[in-house]
């Protein structure tokens, strides 16, 4: 095991040791395969250079952009804090409020673009929702800040998916190294359902699986002939009720899902059929789905979203792990015992343009006082 920081691309991925350990397995079959296949063979939204850093032997992935503004968010801060922004405003309500903020993000998105905003390396970047992090300790994440610094000269430093309550430690290291704080969302976690009210609606969700005959098959149960349904239950979610912004998996992506276990996959079946899916992963005692879909055409009044998140629940409770739920739906969240916590991007851009630092700089004041208190006082 080769202590140091080391860079490795498709060509010499094959010299990388990686470790024998779950993590390293982990990463060795979700990585290859993006090396080893274009990003859009599993992700049809996403275009991007992906290629690992091995800090002490710890692989972590990165990503390397320079502008690709039609990008998911997972790969594009562009695409989070302006575009994806624009479809949220309408959850404000609000027309005056919704008319003054659309116009102050087009200005915004004319500032970031001359400023080359996309111009970015994401450290430990899985192109999901929510990367949790692997065992990395915070002066190993610094070893590979100086490790990058001299190897992306320009480019903008960027870490997602960091709260005060799942990487403290981390923030506390990022903020001395002189990063920026810039929030990207309100999320919810959930280490078990407390308190009698929650306890009772998880309960009550979980009564509709007997009450609608649905049966709930984990990843021994769901097969390659799942591959398009499953497909097609996460886009009637994700991509066409919430945003063409996310993530858009292939039949690819959940194949590889199946055959190398990157994602753990559960469903909802019925007479046969396939209506509700969810895949999950876990790292270092936490959990997250970012694979979660049902059938939106049938009857609201069946319940599948309330089916699907008491199976959830479950299987963090019987694995003793926080359940990190992301962000979206909040109310129904917190009434089955999550807790809301801000989550944010450390951003390293020092090397960086004035104009791009300067739209660092903004878009995080104006995140801090106007975009956080918005979404925590409606509890989106």
């Amino acid at each position: 095991m080769k202590d140091g920081v080391f860079q490795y691309d498709r060509d010499s991925i094959r010299e990388l040791n990686w470790p024998d350990t779950e993590y390293g397995r982990y990463a060795q079959q979700y990585v290859s395969a993006l090396l080893e296949h274009s990003v859009e063979h599993f992700i049809a939204n996403v275009r991007t250079a992906v290629k690992v850093v091995a800090v002490d032997g710890l692989p972590i992935p990165i990503s390397v952009n320079e502008a690709e503004y039609a990008n998911s968010y997972v790969c594009s801060p562009y695409t989070h804090y302006v575009s994806y922004a624009r479809e949220e405003l309408a959850l404000l309500n609000n027309q005056l409020l919704e008319g003054t903020l659309a116009a102050l993000l087009r200005g915004m998105g004319h500032l970031l673009r001359t400023a080359r905003f996309n111009r970015v390396v994401q450290v430990n970047n899985w192109l999901l929702s929510t990367n949790l992090y692997p065992p990395v300790n915070p002066d190993q994440l610094l070893k590979v800040l100086d490790f990058l610094r001299c190897e992306y000269p320009g480019y903008t430093l960027l870490f997602r998916s960091l709260s005060q309550e799942t990487s403290g430690p981390i923030m506390d290291a990022l903020s001395s190294y002189g990063c920026k704080w810039v929030p990207s969302r309100q999320i919810y976690l959930l280490q078990h359902p407390a308190g009698s009210k929650a306890k009772w609606l998880v309960k009550r969700d979980r009564a509709l699986l007997d009450k609608h005959g649905y049966t709930v098959e984990g990843p021994d149960q769901i097969t390659e002939k799942d591959i398009p349904r499953i497909v097609e239950l996460y886009e009637l979610l994700y991509i066409h009720k919430y945003s063409e912004h996310n993530p858009k998996f292939t039949a690819a992506y959940i194949r590889l899902a199946l055959e190398k276990r990157t994602l753990h996959v559960h469903g909802l079946r019925k007479n046969g059929r396939l209506d509700a899916v969810l895949g999950f992963y876990s790292r270092e005692g936490a959990m997250t789905a970012p694979l979660f879909g049902y059938d939106t055409s049938l009857p609201q009044s069946t319940g599948l979203y309330r089916m699907l998140s008491a199976v959830l629940i479950d299987l963090a409770a019987s694995r003793g792990e926080l359940l990190h739920e992301s962000s979206g739906v909040g109310q129904f969240k917190r009434n089955r015992g999550a807790v809301a916590a801000t989550e944010f991007s450390a951003v390293y851009d020092k090397g960086t343009s004035w104009l791009n630092r300067s739209g660092w700089a903004f878009l995080g004041l104006l995140l801090r006082r106007v975009g956080i208190p918005l979404i925590q006082k409606l509890k989106l």
